[in-house]
């Protein structure tokens, strides 16, 4: 089998560029892969289910609506592109950035994006029930109303996100760091929050109901207008400087909370990009990827 890795120059100029495309044009083969650079191509509304997007430029690249169910990224850059409303479940993003990208209202429901850099990014109204972003970077980005229900987050960067209405039910946020995050009425409700950090963050109307807090960093946190906080909570957790509790809860001091967030695990999947019998249509250009020697993967 032959790889694509090497066609991606005459398929991404050809679909970034290429007026008057029909419908037809507008499919691209699954397991198609692009790479080179190709800043502000034109993707929006193409399938590209089950692409590979391998080591390629693609800032400021037009995304809207895209079909990219189950595609692979690997060592790709979209910094500035545009993903709104953009269909991503189940992809697989490997040491991708995506910096000031916007992903709002996009679907990326099971997707799997440890390490990935989302900062500056907009992500409002995202989809991300059950994704595994573990040690993914989101400092400063907008995730007003996105849903992370059961997302799994240890260890992500989420410093000074604008996070208002948004869901982390049920998320693993062990060692996640929200230092200065707006996360006014957002949900914990159940999460997991060991080791976490709240420093500075603002949390009026937030639901902590059942969140598991141990070694949660809570200093110089306004938790007044917090709900579901208990006792037990804040017993384990660490508080301390100028704040504020819900009426008849008290603080204890960091000294008698063991500060030791737990270690944080990151699998990075092993990707195969590989393709048989594949045909890539392109406007007054035709590929076809026949069997032959099997390409590296």
């Amino acid at each position: 089998m032959r790889t694509l890795a090497v066609l991606f120059v005459s398929a991404v100029v050809s679909l970034g560029h290429t007026a008057g495309a029909s419908a037809m044009d507008k499919d691209v083969a699954r397991r198609v892969a692009l790479g080179g650079s190709c800043p502000g191509c034109e993707f929006s509304g193409r399938q590209l289910v089950g692409a590979n997007f391998m080591g390629g430029n693609f800032v400021n690249a037009a995304l809207v609506g895209t079909d990219l169910r189950g595609a692979k990224v690997m060592g790709s850059t979209f910094n500035g592109a545009d993903f709104t409303r953009a269909d991503l479940r189940g992809a697989s993003v490997v040491a991708a950035s995506f910096v000031n990208a916007n992903f709002s209202n996009a679907q990326l429901e099971g997707v799997e994006a440890q390490g990935a850099n989302f900062s500056g990014a907009n992500l409002t109204g995202a989809r991300l029930k059950s994704s595994t972003m573990e040690a993914a970077v989101f400092t400063n980005a907008r995730l007003g109303g996105a849903q992370f229900h059961s997302a799994s987050l240890e260890g992500a960067r989420l410093n000074g996100v604008q996070a208002q209405g948004a869901d982390f039910s049920d998320a693993g946020l062990d060692a996640s760091d929200f230092t200065n995050a707006r996360l006014q009425h957002a949900s914990f409700r159940n999460a997991e929050l060991h080791g976490a950090r709240f420093a500075g963050a603002q949390l009026d109307g937030a639901d902590f109901h059942g969140a598991e807090l141990e070694a949660a960093d809570l200093r110089n946190t306004d938790l007044s207008g917090v709900h579901g906080l208990t006792q037990d909570q804040l017993d384990d957790a660490c508080l301390s400087g100028p704040m504020r509790l819900p009426p008849g809860l008290k603080a204890r001091g960091c000294s008698q909370v063991a500060m030791h967030a737990p270690p944080v695990h990151i699998h990075i999947p092993r990707i195969d990009v590989h393709a048989s019998g594949v045909d890539i249509h392109v406007p007054g250009r035709d590929v076809h990827v026949s069997d032959g020697d099997e390409g590296p993967r």
